[in-house]
């Protein structure tokens, strides 16, 4: 049987009591931040979602059933009419059995990618304190991610269990970061650096008032299309 304890290689541990579940914030906040499109990655990651999602075979009922997002609230991603915050996106790939990537990317035929911060595009939480940028060109989906997370000041965002074979490694630029994998929170400071199997639920939480910033890369597990 295998062993579904997180394997952790950095940080403190102690038991974390146990908490009463957040709420899903589902609202797309005012400020996307510098040069980002709502409206157009919206248009992108919702026809992203149809495509896999018949290509899957799945009606809007089967994926709401499977991701644990309403049906009302995909149809209107799928619509391109609300961006997805991170954690609803999260469960919606898992569900799809896919990367983020694969929602990320735009249809072209290069081999350089620029990648300016005033183009980069940014997914949020509910609340707008926290966001993750995508550091790496989607096209076509990546195996491999890597992103940058910026979290003000108390600001945290939840994870549920990624697919199996998941593996995320994070290193902390800014601030002071507790990450709690499962049951345990493990605190790192700048510099600090953790890895993890992925496929529990986790939380990312800035300890400090000022903002903190993590570079996170994904390492996913290649799954039949």
């Amino acid at each position: 049987m295998r062993d579904e304890s997180p394997r952790v290689l950095a940080g403190r541990t102690d038991r974390l009591p146990p908490s009463s579940p957040r709420a899903e914030v589902i609202p797309l906040p005012a400020e996307p931040g510098p040069g980002a499109c709502a409206g157009s990655l919206a248009a992108v990651i919702g026809g992203h979602v149809r495509k896999l999602r018949k290509r899957r075979g799945l009606s809007l009922e089967a994926l709401a059933g499977r991701s644990g997002v309403s049906r009302a609230m995909l149809s209107q991603i799928e619509l391109g009419r609300s961006t997805p915050t991170v954690a609803v996106l999260c469960k919606i790939a898992h569900a799809l059995e896919a990367p983020l990537s694969t929602f990320l990317g735009e249809e072209r035929a290069e081999s350089v990618w620029p990648l300016p911060a005033a183009g980069a595009k940014r997914l949020l939480s509910g609340d707008g304190r926290v966001c993750l940028r995508a550091l790496f060109s989607p096209d076509p989906p990546r195996w491999v991610e890597f992103y940058e997370l910026r979290l003000k000041g108390r600001g945290e965002e939840a994870f549920g269990p990624q697919p199996p074979g998941t593996i995320k490694n994070l290193v902390v630029s800014q601030g002071e970061i507790e990450i709690v994998i499962a049951e345990n929170r493990y605190a790192l400071a700048a510099g600090d650096a953790i890895q993890f199997v992925a496929d529990v639920a986790h939380v990312y939480r800035n300890l400090g008032q000022a903002k903190a910033v993590m570079y996170v890369v994904t390492s996913h597990a290649r799954i039949a299309s």
